[in-house]
């Protein structure tokens, strides 16, 4: 039976950033995958869905910029470039690359038979190790709805065949309201077809500020979306080639495809954790500090329940090969950025206003309207439109919180998620040096309205 240094499984960001640390440390590594390493993210979600997103955003800036017509949009065009985002869904340049590199590569589910040291079976295949790294990721809830299981895959999709998509839908019904809800809404409706959103809470994207769910809100029914806030699909069933859904407040919605964007839950089960002595924390693989499970077994990425985002798993993956290899790093999750790349962008950061005045923060809140108080906006837009919102904590003089819902945010909400997890004093902030003319002034003029 061979002995590794490590073996990695689950071949996603997160684990991916652990196995290439790993190997040009010169560490003997095996990574494991049952589906395309990659992951996820690289063929079913942020990867496909970014790709899909960005013409139609072109599309809509163009239409407001100064001098230009709406240009049209070839979608058998931006589905090929799409499927070359996604390597036609082929992974093998990737395995290759893998094995050119010194790694093992082992196709299969994997299970952990044992410990001291660390046993694991793939595909029939047994092999030791000193560090195992479980990057699983996590896969879709599927909500109690009747009649969900008469549904097959031409008009039930999740995510998944959401962002593979070859055709269009004439309608579709989106259930859910948070990031993939939204994308995938205005996705579909800025490519034709007629979307509706049935979302339980009485906000969508409701993690974050209430007033940024409102914009975006907004910003659908500009797009043509019909949203039903507060509401419940209560039952489905086949209609000719279509679905009828029937909500739980007595209407009706009648749709081609069904899109079940309700969340995703981490993927531990089956791996025999167990067994290994590992309970999990409802479907989530607990850590520590340091992303350790145990000595020697570490999590990275969704499987751990912590903050769900590709750039948390690449973040936790430096944190297990860092410590892996010697150099003790903890985790800290401050200033985490959140981000939908909706149009005009919507962007968060930090606390809410409820969350700091549920942990006994003497708050102070801002809201600025960018075309109001900016040039940027009106550079960038004939039709301008934009919101900054910043929460801050009185007594520390220091953000704790920041929003945004405008053209570009996902790049200068860094801005904000540095100052929270910096703690960088607000006077600090006020005296810094702004490019004109940009987005990042706004900052300026929401730190002046805070009066910290």
């Amino acid at each position: 039976m061979e002995h590794l240094d490590a073996v990695v499984v689950g071949m996603g960001p997160g684990g991916e950033t652990v196995a290439d640390r790993l190997l040009r440390a010169g560490r003997r590594v095996a990574v494991v995958e049952e589906d395309l390493i990659g992951g996820e993210c690289a063929y079913y979600a942020c990867i496909p869905t970014k790709t899909l997103l960005r013409s139609p955003e072109v599309r809509e800036e163009a239409a407001t910029a100064p001098g230009l017509d709406r240009p049209r949009l070839d979608w058998p065009e931006l589905r090929g470039h799409r499927d070359e985002m996604i390597r036609h869904l082929d992974d093998s340049a990737q395995e290759r690359g893998y094995r050119d590199r010194g790694a093992q590569v082992l196709r299969g589910r994997a299970r952990i038979a044992g410990r001291d040291p660390w046993r694991l079976e793939v595909a029939g295949r047994e092999c030791t190790a000193d560090h195992v790294v479980v990057a699983t990721g996590s896969e879709p809830v599927r909500p109690p709805i009747e009649g969900l299981d008469t549904l097959d895959a031409s008009t039930l999709w999740t995510s998944r065949e959401a962002a593979t998509l070859t055709d269009v839908p004439r309608r579709t019904l989106v259930v859910g309201g948070g990031a993939v809800a939204v994308e995938l809404a205005q996705l579909l409706a800025r490519t034709g077809s007629a979307v509706t959103v049935v979302q339980r809470g009485e906000h969508l994207v409701d993690r974050e500020e209430p007033r940024l769910g409102e914009l975006v809100a907004e910003q659908l029914a500009r797009d043509g979306v019909t949203v039903h806030l507060g509401a419940e699909v209560a039952s489905v069933e086949r209609e000719g080639s279509g679905v009828v859904a029937a909500l739980d407040s007595g209407g009706r919605v009648e749709t081609d495809v069904l899109v079940l964007a309700t969340g995703r839950r981490p993927r531990a089960d089956g791996l025999g954790l167990e067994e290994a002595g590992v309970e999990l924390e409802g479907a989530a693989l607990p850590v520590d500090r340091h992303c350790r499970v145990r000595p020697g077994l570490w999590g990275v990425g969704d499987v751990t329940g912590v903050s769900m985002f590709t750039h948390v798993a690449k973040y936790q993956g430096r944190v297990v090969a860092d410590n892996i290899l010697g150099a003790a790093h903890t985790a800290d999750y401050t200033g985490v950025p959140r981000v939908l790349f909706t149009f005009p962008e919507t962007a968060g950061v930090g606390l809410t206003a409820r969350q700091a005045q549920e942990r006994g923060i003497d708050t102070a809140t801002a809201e600025v309207d960018l075309p109001e108080v900016l040039a940027r906006p009106w550079t960038h837009s004939t039709d301008p439109r934009g919101t900054l919102g910043l929460v801050a904590d009185r007594d520390r003089g220091v953000l704790v919180g920041a929003w945004a819902f405008a053209p570009q945010a996902a790049e200068w909400i860094h801005t904000a998620a540095l100052a929270v997890r910096a703690g960088i004093p607000i006077r600090v902030l006020l005296d810094a040096i702004p490019q004109f003319p940009t987005f990042n002034e706004a900052y300026t003029v929401a730190l002046e309205q805070l009066g910290v």
